[in-house]
């Protein structure tokens, strides 16, 4: 099987055939999925940042960005439980919950005074709506060619597969497919080499913290870039589904740090701690000749009970005032990083809590990431070479939880000094 960079730069290799939990998993499973770490971690049970294994040990999970606001958040657990009790269906009924949610989220967009400046649809999972956003990308702009960056990974439906290249380099992507490094700088040619190819430009699609790159938050990139692909007649779709709801610190948006409106954008996530929903946001007039013409629906997408749990998250990120607290705890675990003052540790890229520390190469970065997984600390890799740890944990994490990740990070460097 071909390597994955985003699949296999942190995987179980085998080895444990003595553990029954995974010799059924491959049974009944097969052999696409993954498991992390040279020593699976069995989880049982999670409480804030805190994970626990199945023999009562606990973890700091320094990783997920899916239970965003904390694992088993009391909240959310009410929400569902509450409307799980009452009706859950589908989107062909009337239901509150979701032209709620909706304006609620559509009041975090640019121009929210524009009443229908924006427009959502919705489904269960980040793949999905990328697919739904090149649809409407192409039907917007006529054309069929897409820009992404080198180690982009942006879901694994067969369209969004061909534009991911983390998950099989250049072999995965389609021939109306370009794509550049997270600088950017290469987009003229893309461009033209598009144009020239007669796919023309339909789109560049970006995570807009370039996690997958290996987390580059330089703001000043994404603008021009924008300009030079509207200029060509095509659109940016601003990939939230890592960045948004407030992890960077700067706002609800990854986008706005960068100081760029999106024609689309798309998130998944960390919408409602777990439940499965994604939503796709489109300006009403990008929207229009997909949605005029294409009739849409998603059994399971917006339906009231994932409405009900995303609509806590937004009570949780107002009420507990967690983009605050990503900002100033990303900053005291950024510096923190850095006054290690380890030579091994190279650039230290992130914003809010969000945090990329480039290491030598990809063996080594490895060797720390089970290292921290031995001493119960969970955090993974990314970066065209498999050497930048991503430190990613819920925005629940706290200046305590940061001491408990330097202590083990010291530790464990220490101990690969030997």
């Amino acid at each position: 099987m071909p390597f994955s960079n985003i699949m296999d730069s942190n995987s179980y290799q085998g080895g444990r055939l003595d553990d029954p939990l995974i010799a059924a998993r491959g049974r009944v499973l097969g052999p696409a999925y993954r498991l992390f770490y040279d020593e699976p971690v069995h989880l049982v049970r999670g409480q804030g940042t805190r994970l626990y294994d199945a023999d009562g040990q606990v973890y700091l999970d320094a990783y997920n960005n899916v239970a965003s606001v904390g694992h088993c958040h009391p909240h959310v657990i009410d929400a569902v439980t509450r409307q799980l009790s009452t009706l859950n269906t589908h989107t062909r009924y009337l239901h509150e919950g979701i032209v709620e949610y909706s304006q609620r989220l559509l009041a975090t967009f640019p121009e929210p005074q524009q009443a229908g400046a924006y427009q959502i649809m919705y489904a269960c999972t980040g793949s999905e709506v990328n697919d739904l956003a090149l649809r409407v990308a192409g039907m917007y702009t006529g054309a069929r060619g897409v820009i992404v960056t080198t180690e982009a990974y942006h879901g694994n439906t067969e369209a969004v597969t061909a534009i991911s290249p983390s998950l099989g380099g250049a072999a995965t992507l389609g021939p109306h497919v370009r794509t550049v490094e997270p600088d950017l700088k290469g987009l003229p040619a893309a461009i033209a080499d598009l144009q020239a190819s007669g796919h023309g430009v339909s789109a560049l699609i970006v995570d807009t913290i370039f996690s997958s790159d290996g987390i580059y938050p330089d703001p000043t990139v994404l603008a021009p870039a924008a300009e030079l692909v509207r200029a060509a007649g095509g659109v940016l779709i601003a990939d939230e589904v890592q960045p948004g709801f407030g992890r960077t610190g700067a706002g609800m948006w990854g986008f706005s740090r960068h100081g760029v409106v999106p024609e689309l954008v798309t998130t998944g996530k960390p919408m409602a701690n777990g439940m499965p929903v994604a939503a796709m946001a489109a300006r009403s007039e990008v929207l229009a000749p997909f949605a005029e013409t294409v009739p849409y629906f998603n059994t399971f997408g917006g339906n009231p009970v994932s409405m009900a749990a995303a609509s806590a998250v937004l009570d949780i990120i107002e009420d507990e005032k967690l983009i605050a607290n990503a900002a100033s705890v990303g900053a005291a675990l950024r510096s923190a990083v850095c006054n290690l003052a380890d030579p091994r540790i190279g650039a230290v890229r992130g914003v809010g809590l969000y945090l990329g520390v480039e290491l030598p190469d990809r063996e080594f970065a490895r060797r720390v990431v089970n290292g921290m997984r031995a001493r119960r600390v969970l955090i993974s890799v990314c970066g065209a070479g498999g050497n930048v740890l991503k430190i990613r944990p819920p925005m629940v994490f706290s200046l305590s939880d940061v001491d408990w990740f330097i202590a083990e990070f010291a530790e464990v460097l220490a101990s690969l000094a030997e």
